[in-house]
């Protein structure tokens, strides 16, 4: 994996060769038309951002000549300095020195600059009042230099999801073949697909390689966020960061960053508090935010916390009775970590003030709809007066997910692994009956348990949750999943095994089913219909004998 260093030298350099030949190509026109303001400034602008480029990452030979040449052309703009042939001569022979530093950024032999080419440079920019300026002569410079083009390029995103879906494609017909070649007794064919599923493979994963970015690249963005919001709060916040080189697909990082801009915004304007408060609470003046990402098997996690007041869970559990999301009787048997999940519903709010920068109307649930959107999950951690954590699980991957087969009514079912949490097998016997439903007690835990084909098949006036008869077999095979800090058992008829697929979106009338994310094709040609757990999970919840009646769902 490349480091942090590694990645911002290989930016900078893809982005120091594009200046470079836009500064060729604007100074050949500036010398057919001197007195173009725009070609002036727009001269002035990419000399001024290759400079602080440059000098931000340690190349200062670059920084000191780009410098010298923003101001000799500084001086153009403002009359002090004439376009002559000399001083073009001197500015063209600047700028392939600039791209002479860039091509060398490498070469431990190149050593340094023409110092006879500086001292022209200089000569321009200090002694503009003498006519008679004396400039040496440049002998390294010729008509037949070699033409070299950068070893990077830059990729629209669009054009890399187009190359993914592509792969997807052709993953799932190497599936396809695959399986076929194992029924066949044909060497050649088994050779072949072996050979495919190879090649296959190693392109999925170059092209998901050539998506990942560095979560540096926005980690980076938060220092002057933070700075600027507890300035307007009133409030001091240090801010500690971990985790930049962590690799992670672009599009990914695009979707969450608005989530966890509000996550910050948050911390910062609801959890941190005043420093005369965190002083009387024997507290530091300053309040503390970190924010760290780190691989977690083959996942991404964020982590955001903050030292401030913590969420009062008296406060929480009261608003889910007031909000009508629970009868008070079912709320007290709630888990701390079951009642924080319903900060995530839509409106529940805890806020009392609206301030500069939160309270607008956006609360958690739209941050939860995007992790959601993704494939991904989140959950908060809270003590009241020591702080709050938000740990957010992300794929590295949103067009291959891992995902767990299995079969009911010989329909073939996927659910994604990011919310699957164990799969085990009871005995019918271990199954009880609460409030309607079946609730089973796994590894100390009571947890709701539904048979997957009762909730895709029946009415929902006709159906009985509860009702054991329906089962085949002795044993029953549950995986257990999770979302939203809320576990929900799904009997399934027959396990198979876990496989990377490709999720393709449902057509009509199909993509009206809620209970549905997706649908992929497996190595058979069997169609599989990938599960929505999110929707799953919200459905059970809107069940208002399942929330009355079970009190850890």
């Amino acid at each position: 994996m490349k480091s942090r260093e590694e990645e911002y030298k290989e930016i900078f350099i893809a982005e120091a060769l594009e200046y470079f030949d836009a500064l060729n190509r604007h100074i050949s026109d500036l010398e057919k038309r001197p007195q173009d303001e725009q070609i002036l400034a727009e001269i002035f602008r990419l000399l001024h951002n290759l400079k602080a480029n440059a000098k931000a990452i340690g190349y200062l030979n670059i920084s000191d000549v780009s410098h010298k040449l923003e101001t000799a052309f500084s001086l153009i703009r403002n009359k002090e300095l004439s376009f002559s042939d000399e001083v073009v001569t001197v500015l063209f022979e600047g700028i392939d020195l600039l791209g002479e530093l860039i091509h060398n950024i490498d070469n431990a032999s190149y050593g340094d600059p023409d110092p006879v080419l500086l001292r022209n440079l200089d000569i321009i920019v200090d002694n503009l009042s003498d006519s008679t300026i004396e400039l040496a002569k440049v002998q390294r410079y010729n008509t037949s230099k070699n033409l070299s083009l950068s070893e990077l390029v830059y990729i629209q995103i669009k054009k890399l999801d187009h190359l993914l879906n592509l792969v997807g494609e052709l993953v799932i017909d190497r599936d396809r073949i695959v399986s076929i070649s194992r029924e066949l007794e044909n060497d050649e064919l088994k050779n072949v697909s072996s050979h495919l599923n190879r090649i296959t493979e190693d392109l999925q994963y170059s092209i998901m390689d050539a998506r990942l970015v560095g979560i540096g690249s926005l980690f980076n963005k938060f220092p002057r966020i933070v700075r600027d919001i507890a300035t307007a709060e009133g409030k001091d916040v240090d801010l500690t960061m971990a985790g930049h080189d962590i690799q992670i697909d672009r599009n990914i990082l695009q979707i969450i960053t608005d989530s966890l801009l509000h996550l910050v915004r948050n911390a910062i304007t609801h959890g941190i508090e005043k420093p005369e408060n965190r002083l009387k609470k024997g507290k530091p003046r300053n309040g503390s935010l970190s924010l760290i990402a780190r691989n977690d098997r083959e996942n991404v996690q964020i982590q955001l916390t903050d030292d401030g007041k913590g969420i009062d869970l008296t406060q929480v559990r009261k608003a889910i009775v007031e909000r009508q999301l629970l009868p008070a009787s079912t709320v007290e048997h709630l888990s701390d970590t079951e009642a924080l999940s319903y900060l995530f519903e839509p409106g529940f709010s805890l806020a009392k003030e609206v301030t500069e920068f939160s309270g607008r109307g956006v609360g958690l649930d739209v941050v939860k709809n995007a992790v959601d959107s993704i494939g991904g999950r989140i959950r908060i951690e809270s003590q009241k007066g020591k702080g709050t954590t938000f740990i957010l699980q992300l794929p590295t991957s949103i067009a291959v997910k891992g995902a767990l087969l299995f079969e009911v009514d010989e329909i073939f079912y996927a659910i994604p692994l990011i919310h699957t949490e164990q799969v085990v097998a009871l005995e019918v016997e271990e199954l009880h009956e609460v409030g309607g439903v079946m609730v089973a007690d796994i590894f100390g835990e009571t947890i709701t348990v539904v048979y997957l084909h009762e909730l895709l098949n029946v009415k929902e006036q006709e159906m009985n949750l509860g009702d054991k008869t329906k089962l085949k077999g002795m044993v029953q095979n549950i995986i257990i999943v999770s979302y939203n800090n809320r576990k929900l058992g799904i009997i399934v008829d027959k396990l198979y095994r876990q496989q990377d697929i490709v999720v393709k979106p449902l057509s009509k009338p199909l993509d009206a089913v809620e209970l549905y994310g997706g649908v992929t094709l497996l190595g058979s040609g069997k169609v599989c219909l990938v599960l929505d757990v999110p929707a799953i999970t919200r459905y059970f919840i809107s069940r208002k004998q399942v929330l009355a009646g079970e009190h850890n769902f």
